[in-house]
């Protein structure tokens, strides 16, 4: 239930909290400043994104090299993504987050955040309560011939 509510609050409460704060703000510098403030925004975004994910993915080319799942480099692709996709829409707020997703730590940070509340199984590991007849597929090994080939 948790989730139908955040989602109720990025569809209705995330356009009304722009709209007041584009309204303001332009009530305070004008709205062809605003307008440029905006757009501006979203060009700085843009390039630093383009940083950003270009610095993210040599992490993950360079994890692969080592022999290594490049784990966090990739979902720090995706929190690029969706940062990408706020600092586009126009407003302020989503400019605020997606900057925020910008930076390296932070997003580090949320990502170790997000893991933590989720249980992530790596095949080989036990689930609790699960006995050892209970690890999941297992490879049976054997010979075989065919009937039709003797």
């Amino acid at each position: 239930m948790p989730f139908f509510y955040l989602f109720l609050f990025a569809l209705i409460g995330v356009p009304i909290l722009e709209i007041y704060l584009l309204i303001t703000v332009g009530g305070l510098i004008g709205a062809i400043p605003t307008i440029a403030l905006v757009v501006f925004t979203a060009v700085l975004g843009a390039l630093l994104l383009r940083v950003q994910g270009l610095s993210t993915l040599n992490r993950a080319r360079q994890s692969m090299a080592r022999g290594e799942l490049p784990a966090l480099p990739m979902l720090e692709g995706v929190v690029l993504l969706v940062c990408g996709a706020l600092l586009l829409t126009p407003g302020f707020f989503t400019d605020t987050i997606g900057f925020l997703c910008l930076v390296p730590p932070l997003r580090q940070a949320l990502i170790r955040a997000v893991l933590a509340r989720g249980v992530v199984v790596t095949p080989g590991s036990h689930r609790p309560g699960s006995g050892p007849h209970h690890q999941g597929p297992r490879t049976l090994e054997g010979e075989y011939r065919r009937e039709d080939d003797d």
